[in-house]
C-alpha cells in the first residue's frame, strides 16, 4: 500500500469528504446558507466523474488488501450511484436552505462508496452505518407532518435491529471461519456447520431488512410518507442501490445451496406479490412508491439466483433504470404548500390538463417502472429474469414474472388519473426551477438508456 494508491483508489470518497469539510466550514463561518447545496452538488458531480474516469481507464487496486478494493465494474457502479444523487440535490434546492441537508447527504454517500468497495465485513459494516445514520436525521429534517417523528423512530429502531442482526451474523462467521473477509461468506454457504449456517441466515436477513423485503418491510411505507420528497427519493434510490450492490459484493462468486435457495426464492417472491398487491390500495403517492420499492427489492434479490458472473451487471443496470424513473416521478410531482395534499393520488386527477409536461413525465416513469417496452424498466426486468432462467430456475422466473404483472395495475391507475379523469379541485402550480432541472436531467438519461442500453450493459 502507498499513498498514491490510496489517493487514486478512493478518489471519489476523498472528494466527498472534502466536500463535507467545505460545507461544514461554510456553516461555521456563515458563508451563505444557500451556497451549501450548490457546493455539495459540485463535489458529488466531481466524485461521480472521477469514478467514471477511473473505470474507463481500467483502473484496479487494493489500497487496503482484504478490506477494500476497486475495479472497473465497481467504479462504474459507484459513478452511477453518485450520479443518481445529483437530481436529489437539485430537488432539495427548492425545499432546503442551509448546510444540514448537504452535510448529511455527503456523509451518507461516503458510506455508500465504502459499501460498494468493501472486501471485509468491518469495512462493510462501517459503510452501512455511515450511510444509514444520516438518513435517520434526514427523515426528520423537513418536519412537514406529525407522522415524521413516528416514521423516523420506526426507521431508527428497525435499522438498529438490522445492524444487530448483521453484527451477530458476522461474529458467528468469524467464530466459524476465523476470518472477516467477505470471501468467507461464500465458503459458509456450502458449510454443514450449524454456526456458519446461522451466520449466513442472519446476514441475509439483515440485508432483507435494510432493503425492505417482506416481512421486514414495515418501516418503509411510513418512512417514505413521513419524509420530504427529496429525502424519500434518496431513500428509494440511492440507499437501496447501496444495499443491493453491497449484497452482490457479499455473495460474489457464491452459488446458493438448496436450503438457502428456498429462502432466497420465498421472501423475494413474497415481496414481489405483497408489494404489488398492497400498492393497489394506497391513496398516497409516496406510500405507493414505498410498496413498489418493496416489490422491486424482490426483483433485485432474485438476481442472486443467477450465475455469479451476471449478477452485478443485471443488478447495476436495474438499479440505474429503477432509480432514474423514480427520480423522474418525484422531480415532476407538482409543488404544493401542503405536503399531505401534494402526496394524495386523487390530486393527480386531470393533471394533464393543468400541467401536461408533469403528467407526461410521471406517465413515462410509471410505464417504465411497470416494465412496459421500450422503456428501460423492461430491459432491466428482462435481464433479471434472463439471469434466473440461464441458471436453470425457470419455474422461479415464471413465478416472479407472474407476480410482476400485478404491478401493472397501480402504475396504469396513476396514468388513468392523470389523463382520463376529470380535474381535481387543485390550483395549478408553476414548476419549481430546480425540480424542473432535475426532471430534464432524468428525462435525458432515460432516453439515452432507452435508445442504447447495450452500450452500458457491455461496460458492466
Amino acid at each position: 500500500m502507498n499513498g498514491q494508491t490510496v489517493l487514486m483508489a478512493m478518489l471519489p470518497e476523498h472528494l466527498l469528504l472534502l466536500g463535507l469539510v467545505v460545507v461544514i466550514l461554510m456553516a461555521i463561518f456563515g458563508a451563505g446558507r444557500r451556497a451549501a447545496l450548490p457546493v455539495a452538488t459540485a463535489f458529488v458531480a466531481a466524485a461521480s466523474l472521477a469514478a467514471l474516469r477511473l473505470s474507463i481507464d481500467g483502473y484496479a487496486a487494493a489500497p487496503f488488501a482484504g478490506h477494500l478494493s476497486v475495479d472497473p465494474a465497481t467504479l462504474l457502479a459507484k459513478s452511477l450511484v453518485l450520479a443518481l444523487a445529483l437530481p436529489v440535490l437539485l430537488m432539495a434546492r427548492d425545499d432546503f436552505e442551509g448546510s444540514e441537508f448537504p452535510a448529511l447527504l455527503l456523509s451518507s454517500l461516503y458510506g455508500v462508496g465504502l459499501m460498494i468497495s468493501a472486501d471485509s465485513f468491518p469495512t462493510l459494516f462501517l459503510g452501512l452505518e455511515i450511510m444509514s445514520l444520516p438518513v435517520y436525521v434526514l427523515v426528520l429534517l423537513a418536519y412537514r407532518r406529525p407522522q415524521s417523528a413516528e416514521a423516523a423512530l420506526k426507521y431508527l429502531v428497525l435499522g438498529g435491529t438490522a445492524t444487530a442482526m448483521f453484527l451477530m451474523g458476522v461474529s458467528l462467521l468469524y467464530g466459524a471461519a476465523g476470518s472477516m473477509e467477505l470471501a468467507v461468506f461464500a465458503r459458509s454457504l456450502a458449510s454443514a456447520d450449524p454456526m456458519a449456517r446461522a451466520a449466513v441466515v442472519l446476514v441475509i436477513l439483515a440485508f432483507f431488512l435494510k432493503a425492505a423485503v417482506v416481512p421486514f418491510h414495515a418501516w418503509a411505507p411510513d418512512a417514505y410518507e413521513g419524509a420530504s420528497v427529496p429525502v424519500t427519493a434518496y431513500m428509494a434510490v440511492v440507499v437501496k442501490a447501496g444495499v443491493l450492490l453491497a449484497a452482490v459484493r457479499v455473495f460474489a462468486g457464491a452459488s446458493l445451496s438448496p436450503p438457502l435457495l428456498q429462502l432466497m426464492v420465498a421472501l423475494p417472491l413474497l415481496s414481489i406479490v405483497w408489494g404489488n398487491l398492497a400498492a393497489m390500495r394506497q391513496s398516497s403517492l409516496r406510500r405507493m412508491i414505498a410498496y413498489s420499492s418493496i416489490a422491486h427489492a424482490g426483483y433485485l434479490f432474485y438476481a442472486l439466483l443467477g450465475a455469479p458472473e451476471g449478477r452485478q451487471q443485471a443488478v447495476t443496470f436495474y438499479l440505474l433504470a429503477y432509480g432514474l424513473l423514480n427520480l423522474l416521478a418525484f422531480a415532476a410531482l407538482p409543488a404544493a404548500d401542503d405536503d399531505r395534499e401534494r402526496d394524495r393520488l386523487d390530486n393527480l386527477k386531470g393533471l394533464f390538463h393543468r400541467a401536461p409536461f408533469a403528467a407526461l413525465m410521471i406517465g413515462i416513469a410509471m410505464l417504465s417502472l411497470a416494465g412496459i417496452p421500450p422503456f428501460p424498466g423492461f430491459v432491466a426486468k428482462f435481464m433479471i429474469f434472463r439471469t434466473v432462467v440461464a441458471a436453470g430456475y425457470t419455474t422461479y422466473a415464471v413465478l416472479g414474472l407472474v407476480g410482476s404483472y400485478l404491478g401493472i395495475y397501480f402504475y396504469l391507475r396513476v396514468i388513468q388519473f392523470m389523463f382520463m379523469s376529470p380535474d381535481a379541485a387543485v390550483a395549478a402550480t408553476p414548476p419549481r426551477r430546480f425540480a424542473l432541472g432535475a426532471t430534464l436531467a432524468c428525462l435525458i438519461a432515460t432516453l439515452c438508456l432507452s435508445l442504447v442500453p447495450g452500450w452500458l450493459i457491455a461496460r458492466l
